[in-house]
């Protein structure tokens, strides 16, 4: 029998992939701290997890969490500092990848998290956060956000969090998961990887307002284990963050 699932929660385990054993993680927020606590539970468990409000872990939080300032995320914590303890990290290329989302991407790997004038009017966005910083110092990032036309531009309107550009010596986009499928960034062009289960290469392509490169033959994600999928179901048992709609953002 083949367990149904999520696109959301598919993108969880690949993004729970991503994540060596032993590795600094920058979580953030949403999908990715599942996935962090998703590779803890298997391939893992030696990672560390840092958050932007200071908070470091070396397991996942034993509740749902809605922000990285709720209670369950400062229980058992190896250490609550601040902002810039954790930011110094990042700064003494100590931080192995850092997870970050976007509005709107290039075919380099620019997010765009500032302002928007794709709709025909100038839309303020939530801004940078630590998204810039992360893009800038981790020695990789992985890029999770929605597949939309809207969202993939041949050049966005504000580069927030930076990608690939000439001369850069260290860290830049490795891995880009989206609601269609995984592509890789690390050549400064955007190739998919897999396509999630049911998803073709028109589709990807009419979702994308830029040219990328889907080869022949291109295999289908990985679907989640029963066991990956009832780890997800333990950590979002209401599927805030991993059910249809999302409800988290």
């Amino acid at each position: 029998m083949i367990a149904t699932y999520t696109r959301r929660e598919l993108m969880v385990v690949a993004a729970g992939r991503e994540i060596r054993d032993g590795e600094v993680v920058f979580v953030g927020m949403r999908l990715p701290l599942l996935g962090f606590g998703l590779a803890k539970a298997t391939h893992a468990p030696n990672a560390v997890g840092l958050f932007e409000n200071g908070v470091i872990r070396d397991r996942p939080a034993e509740a749902f969490i809605y922000t990285m300032g709720d209670p369950p995320n400062i229980a058992g914590a190896v250490a609550c500092l601040g902002l810039n303890d954790v930011m110094s990290l990042l700064q003494q290329g100590r931080v192995d990848v850092g997870f970050i989302g976007g509005a709107e991407i290039d075919p380099l790997g620019n997010l765009n998290t500032t302002r928007t004038s794709g709709s025909g009017s100038l839309v303020r966005l939530p801004g940078s956060g630590g998204g810039g910083d992360i893009a800038s110092l981790a020695g990789r990032t992985v890029l999770i956000m929605e597949h939309e036309p809207r969202r993939f531009r041949e050049r966005v309107d504000y580069v927030t969090s930076p990608g690939h550009f000439p001369g850069r010596r260290r860290g830049g986009p490795a891995t880009l998961i989206t609601t269609l499928g995984v592509f890789d960034l690390t050549g400064g062009r955007v190739q998919a990887v897999t396509l999630h289960p049911g998803v073709t290469p028109e589709q990807v392509r009419q979702a994308t307002g830029f040219e990328l490169s889907i080869d022949e033959g291109i295999p289908a994600t990985m679907a989640p284990s029963a066991d990956e999928l009832a780890y997800i179901r333990k950590a979002d048992p209401d599927g805030f963050w991993t059910g249809d709609t999302m409800k988290g953002g």
